[in-house]
């Protein structure tokens, strides 16, 4: 037994048994001493144990007198006298004493009342401690007391009750501890309680004032613990019989489970989530501790599920709520230790971490919202402009500022677009650094903030093309003087960004769009960033996204081959022209570009483009140019594209007599204009000297939109560094009816000027009616693909029901955009019609067939 093995060293100094003495023999050869002799031998020799006077008796002549008794067949006689004798000495020696230390004090506590005279805890202490102490005593004396019975005893142990299957005379004999002890009944309280109920009401009390703050003395209780693990409910001895698991551990459980119901009651009242953490936390490491030093470690798992259900299951939702401390207000502050706290006291009561993920999805979302609330409800115009000088002095740099405000204000909204990135962008920072130091990197948390944010990003309408603008912004600046790793940074943020977006095809139109433009421009800071954006585009979404993509910088690569071809082959002709017009060409796949998002969107839906009229020195140079095309590339067709290139135009301004400074000699300008406008300037060439031009004849000779012509005149007619010509009217509109000059005053401090492009040809955020535009042509091209994917899913299967096709159109559909499920009725409804599939009328449940 394992207490015994505890006793040992206990033993071996008290039990002195002298050597047989042949002078007084207990048994002699041949006599006929009675078993009620060898008993009254035996009685004597136990009383002397009893009273620790073992050192004068003699183990051998002992153990021949239960040797003689069992060999004769009386060991049962044996067996119950020792069994009596230890009944009458517990009932005369050892409960008086025990009863003498249960005083009316630890009745009134075991009955919940009050404890007497004993109104302190540490008076409460110092009596419990004695009566733990003298049970303590009582149950080492008896330990001691039947190992060396047993040893007296041992050839009964082995003979008699192994034959009769009888429990040994020591376990009979902790039994009778558990029940003439233990089990003692307390006459005169007036309540049932036996020596049981007070260990456990003392030793819980005991446990209580620690929990309070108290010192006590462990070692005791740990003492008294091991006397109800070493005992059991019946002499079987059954494991989970042990009088610790059946009596004291439920009582352990339950109160344990009402005290920390009254403290967390009491936290939710008076504390604040972080401070429940830190106590919670602590509770549970006191529990370990516990279960390691005071009781047993048995009821570790059990008292850490109580502590668990009570400060953390029960009333988690409030604690997460609490105003200003709770998880709202642990994201918003960036307190990562009580959000480090809270993931591991959640985690020992759901694994799945229910509560957390929608805390922290609810959070997110919140705070995403108030982005895209602050977003729509800032004016930007407001924000960007620059305040006015309040002395009124220096009036150049005053309509300098005055420009740059105007222009700011016309771009306010793409400010916005950029801000709005960058505040989601922070937000995901947020919570990827709270996922990784809180979270332990949880796949499930993640799976929850990243649902969080798909969720807010796709609520808001602009969500695809910010997203684009944000990326077009930092490939054309946002990446200069960066490092490969801090590029690396910029790439995966907006690639993130990408992976949120259920619109993808939406993306893709504005994506291209500003790809386009970009290229075209020559607005891109790294043609290899460029592509590795692309290559992140590719893994993400598929060859099939980026196909175009792809298309657009291969388009570029050949047209530079093209140009460097086309030089060569002119300077292989002979005598060169020097007033040959050089030209720089970009061919351009037209499956490949979004024509209609780069220009082409200036004329009404469905109205061709017009074509223009080139003047004669581009005539020539573009027939030119296509005779050489041609010749390796028979059967093409190319379409010139004025409103998207550009012009070095130099222009000669002549002197004028009779004035100073530059004006009075001749000034040589060169100026990067748009195509369009080149062509404009052209027409000046043969004007004579004060002759000008109406808006009408200008349209008529070129043959270009009037919107383009408007974009082409405002610059050259009203911005000052750049204008070369007069308007008539002279204010800030351009219009029909307006006449326009030669501007042979001009001058300007820079040799090469830049004409700035006017809104239209510039990736900014679209007005309300070039996102109705972009919107009809993205719903057009879902209908298409849609019609496709319904084609190719009926010619794979012939027959399928509504509900199959349904699901598999949007399956396979989900990648690049939800699909509206009136739009794939009306799809179904127009292939019907065209003839690609029929309703099969017999079926039980919707069904289409396929026709070839």
């Amino acid at each position: 037994m394992a207490t015994t093995a505890s006793f040992d060293s206990a033993i071996s100094r008290s039990l002195s048994l002298r050597p047989s003495q042949p002078q007084n023999p207990v048994i002699g050869h041949g006599d006929g001493t009675n078993f009620e002799a060898l008993w009254d031998t035996l009685r004597s020799a136990l009383r002397e144990i009893h009273e620790k006077n073992a050192s004068k008796l003699s183990f051998e002549q002992l153990y021949r007198a239960s040797y003689k008794i069992v060999l004769r067949k009386q060991g049962d006689q044996l067996y119950d006298r020792v069994k009596e004798f230890e009944e009458q000495w517990f009932a005369a020696h050892v409960m008086p004493s025990i009863r003498k230390l249960i005083t009316n004090n630890l009745v009134n506590i075991t009955l919940g009342g009050v404890a007497g005279t004993a109104a302190t805890a540490n008076e409460r202490r110092l009596m419990g401690e004695e009566f733990l102490k003298g049970l303590k005593a009582s149950w080492e004396d008896h330990i001691t007391i039947m190992n060396m019975t047993t040893d007296v005893l041992m050839y009964m142990d082995r003979v008699y009750c192994a034959d009769n299957r009888r429990a040994s005379i020591f376990t009979t004999a902790m039994g009778l501890f558990r029940d003439h002890i233990l089990r003692f009944p307390l006459a005169g309280n007036g309540a049932n309680l036996m020596t049981f109920d007070i260990l456990n009401s003392v030793i819980l009390d005991q446990i209580g004032m620690e929990r309070e703050g108290d010192v006590i003395n462990k070692h005791l209780l740990r003492s008294c613990i091991y006397v109800l693990e070493g005992l059991f409910e019946t002499d079987a001895e059954v494991e989970n019989d042990k009088l610790y698991l059946t009596v004291f551990e439920v009582e352990f459980l339950r109160s344990s489970r009402a005290f920390y119901k009254n403290e967390c009651a009491n936290l939710l009242q008076d504390a604040n989530a972080s401070v429940w953490l830190r106590q919670t936390k602590r509770r549970l490491d006191e529990e370990q501790v516990r279960c390691q030093t005071t009781v047993s470690i048995l009821t570790s798992a059990k008292i850490a599920k109580v502590v668990e259900e009570e400060l953390i299951s029960r009333n988690l939702l409030e604690f997460l709520a609490m105003e200003g401390s709770g998880i709202k207000s642990m994201i918003e502050n960036d307190r990562f230790e009580d959000l480090e706290a809270l993931y591991q006291l959640i985690s020992r009561v759901d694994p799945s971490k229910g509560l957390l993920k929608e805390a922290l999805q609810s959070r997110a979302i919140a705070m995403g919202h108030e982005i895209n609330k602050t977003i729509q409800n800032t004016d930007w115009s407001a924000v960007a402009a620059p305040a006015a000088p309040e002395d009124g002095s220096n009036p150049v740099a005053n309509k300098a500022t005055s420009k740059g405000s105007r222009k700011t204000v016309g771009n306010h909204q793409t400010i916005a677009a950029i801000a709005w990135v960058d505040d989601v962008l922070r937000l995901k920072d947020k919570f990827d650094k709270m996922w990784v130091k809180c979270f332990d990197s949880d796949l499930i948390l993640q799976t929850a903030i990243t649902k969080a944010f798909s969720d807010f990003i796709n609520v808001f309408d602009r969500c695809s093309e910010y997203v684009s603008l944000f990326i077009d912004d930092n490939l054309k600046k946002g990446i200069k003087g960066k490092t490969e790793p801090e590029i690396d940074i910029v790439l995966n943020k907006a690639t993130t960004l990408i992976r949120y977006i259920t619109e993808k095809d939406l993306f893709e139109r504005y994506y291209k769009k500003h790809l386009a433009r970009r290229l075209l421009h020559g607005k891109s800071e790294s043609a290899d960033v460029e592509k590795q954006m692309i290559t992140r585009m590719k893994m993400e979404l598929g060859s099939a996204f980026t196909q175009k993509l792809e298309g657009m910088f291969k388009d570029m690569t050949m047209s530079e081959d093209l140009t460097c071809g086309y030089r060569n082959h002119i300077r292989s002709l002979g005598d060169v022209d020097h007033k040959q017009v050089e030209l720089s060409i970009n061919v351009l796949t037209s499956n490949h570009w979004p024509m209609e998002s780069m220009g082409g969107n200036m004329t009404k839906e469905g109205e061709a483009r017009q074509n223009c009229t080139w003047p004669p020195e581009i005539n020539t140079l573009q027939e030119s140019f296509k005779k050489f095309y041609l010749e390796e590339r028979n059967g093409r067709m190319l379409t010139w594209l004025g409103f998207l290139g550009n012009a070095d135009v130099k222009v000669t301004f002549p002197k004028i007599p009779g004035k100073e400074g530059l004006l009075c000699r001749e000034r040589r300008y060169e100026l990067h204009i748009p195509t369009y406008g080149m062509m404009v300037l052209l027409l000046f060439n043969d004007l004579q000297e004060g002759a000008t031009l109406s808006f009408e004849e200008i349209q008529e000779r070129i043959n270009i939109p009037t919107q383009e012509l408007v974009r082409s005149l405002q610059p050259l007619s009203i911005i000052p560094k750049c204008k070369v010509l007069t308007k008539i009217p002279a204010n800030k509109e351009v219009k029909p009816g307006d006449i326009f000059g030669f501007n042979s005053s001009f001058i300007s401090k820079a040799i090469r000027i830049k004409v700035p492009v006017v809104a239209g040809l510039v990736n900014k955020v679209e007005d309300a009616e070039e996102r109705k535009v972009t919107e009809e042509r993205n719903q057009q091209n879902r209908s298409h693909l849609i019609d496709s994917v319904i084609v190719r899913i009926m010619k794979a299967r012939k027959t399928t029901t509504h509900s199959s096709l349904f699901t598999e159109v949007i399956t396979q559909l989900s990648q690049r955009f939800k699909p509206d499920i009136s739009m794939m009725k009306k799809r179904i409804e127009s292939l019907i019609e065209r003839e690609y599939m029929i309703r099969v009328e017999e079926a039980t449940q919707p069904t289409y067939s396929y026709l070839a």
